[in-house]
C-alpha cells in the first residue's frame, strides 16, 4: 500500500519596495489632498489601523518597479534563504490581482525575469486568496511526485491604480476610496519541497482548503465593469478605452456594505474546519491571518470567543499595521516575518487564513513545524556485549 507523500516549506522571502510610508505621507505619493478626500482618508485609516505601508512609487508618484520585479525579488530572497538557485526549481506558481500586462500570463513574465531552467508554470488570478490557491497547486504537484521542488509567490503593485489621475473626472464614492487608502505594494514567497530542510526546521503542509461562495453572493471587489454585475456591452472590453476610463471602470472598487457578511461567512468556514476535525483548537498554536482592517479582526475575535471561550488571541499574528494590506502577498509576507522572528517552535501548528472579498471566497492552510532529519544513530554494541 502506498504512503501519502509530504510537502514542506523550506525557504521564505519577502520584498517591500521603498521606504515605509506613514499615514501623513500617503497623499504625497498618491495625490488627493483636497479637504473632502482628506476627511475620507482619515476616516478609513482610523478604522483599518494601518500605520505604514510601502509603495513602488517615487516621491512624485511615478512607478519605480514592475509587479514582476517585486515577485522576483521575493523569490530570490526565498531561494537565498533555502540556499538554492532558480535552476533548482521545477515549478513556479505565481499569484496576483493585476499583472503588469494583459498577455502573457504573470507567471511567464516572472519566470522570464527570474531565469532558471524549464519549469511548470501557474498563474493564479483573483484577489487575496489566490496565493494559497497557488500554494495548493504547488503542494499537490510535490505530493504527486511530479516535481521535487517548487516556488510560490504572491505579489501586488496596486499603487499604480490608486493615484489621483485615475480618479479625476469621475464620481469616486466610498466604494473606491475605501481601497485607495487600504492597499499597498509588496511580495512574499516560499519554497516547497518533498523533504524537510536538511539543517533546520521546516513547515510541513498538512492540508490546504479553498472554498468559493460566489453562488450565494454578488460581486464585492471589482474593476473593469460598470455596476456590480457584468452585462454584455458594459465591460471595459466592450467599449473604447476613453469611454471605459470616463465611466471609472479602471478604478478598483469594493462594496463596503457587505463586508460584515464577509467576516461572518469566514467565521462559518473556520467553524466548519473545526467541526470536521481538520482544526483542533486545543492544539492550535498559531493563526496567521490576513485581513484588510483591524475592524474585521475585532469581529472575528468576537465571533470566535462565542465558539471558543478560552481563545487566546495572542496566538494570532498579523503585520497589517506595519506592512499594510498587500492583497495576495499579505499571507506570505506575514508568514515570512513570523518565521524570521522566531515565533514558531518545533512541534507547533499554524493555521493560515485568508478571506477574499472579490466574490466571497476563503482559503486556509494547516502547517506543522518539524525538525530537520537527524543523522541515523550508529548501531549500539553495548547490549550485545552484555549478553
Amino acid at each position: 500500500m502506498g504512503t501519502t507523500a509530504s510537502a514542506y516549506l523550506t525557504g521564505f522571502g519577502s520584498y517591500l519596495p521603498g521606504e515605509p510610508v506613514g499615514n501623513d505621507a500617503m497623499a504625497a505619493h498618491l495625490g488627493g489632498d483636497d479637504p473632502v478626500t482628506e476627511r475620507i482618508r482619515r476616516r478609513i485609516l482610523d478604522s483599518n489601523g494601518i500605520r505604514q505601508r510601502h509603495y513602488a512609487l517615487d516621491d512624485s508618484g511615478e512607478p519605480t518597479e514592475l509587479n514582476e520585479e517585486l515577485a522576483v525579488k521575493a523569490l530570490q530572497a526565498a531561494l537565498a534563504d533555502r540556499g538554492i538557485a532558480a535552476t533548482d526549481l521545477r515549478m513556479l506558481a505565481c499569484a496576483t490581482t493585476m499583472g503588469d500586462v494583459l498577455v502573457p500570463g504573470f507567471a511567464s513574465m516572472v519566470h522570464g525575469r527570474l531565469g532558471g531552467g524549464p519549469m511548470q508554470l501557474l498563474s493564479a488570478s483573483g484577489v487575496c486568496a489566490s496565493s494559497l490557491a497557488a500554494l495548493d497547486a504547488a503542494v499537490s504537484k510535490i505530493r504527486l511526485g511530479d516535481h521535487p521542488r517548487a516556488a510560490v509567490v504572491g505579489s501586488e503593485l496596486s499603487s499604480r491604480s490608486l493615484r489621483q489621475r485615475r480618479f479625476d473626472g469621475i464620481r469616486a464614492g466610498m466604494d473606491s476610496h475605501f481601497l485607495r487608502w487600504m492597499l499597498s505594494d509588496g511580495a512574499g514567497a516560499v519554497v516547497v519541497e518533498f523533504q524537510p530542510h536538511p539543517d533546520r526546521p521546516s513547515l510541513r503542509v498538512d492540508w490546504v482548503r479553498q472554498v468559493s461562495l460566489a453562488h450565494e453572493h454578488d460581486v464585492c471587489m471589482r474593476a473593469g465593469m460598470a455596476g456590480l454585475d457584468p452585462v454584455v456591452g458594459s465591460t471595459w472590453q466592450d467599449v473604447d478605452l476613453a469611454t471605459a476610463e470616463a465611466a471609472g471602470m479602471f478604478v478598483l472598487r469594493q462594496d463596503v456594505s457587505v463586508l460584515d457578511d464577509l467576516a461572518s461567512a469566514g467565521l462559518r468556514q473556520f467553524e466548519e474546519l473545526v467541526d470536521i476535525g481538520l482544526v483542533d483548537v486545543s492544539h492550535l498554536d498559531h493563526v496567521v491571518c490576513h485581513y484588510s482592517t483591524n475592524m474585521f479582526r475585532d469581529l472575528a475575535f468576537e465571533g470566535l470567543r462565542r465558539r471558543i471561550p478560552t481563545l487566546d488571541t495572542d496566538r494570532w499574528y498579523s503585520n497589517l499595521e506595519t506592512r499594510g494590506n498587500t492583497g495576495s502577498a499579505s499571507i506570505f509576507i506575514a508568514l515570512e516575518e513570523a518565521w524570521r522572528t522566531g515565533r514558531f517552535a518545533v512541534g507547533e501548528t499554524i493555521l493560515l487564513a485568508v478571506p477574499e472579498s472579490g466574490r466571497f471566497s476563503f482559503a486556509f492552510a494547516h502547517l506543522t513545524v518539524v525538525a530537520p532529519p537527524g543523522p541515523h544513530p550508529a548501531p549500539s554494541t553495548s547490549q550485545g556485549e552484555q549478553s
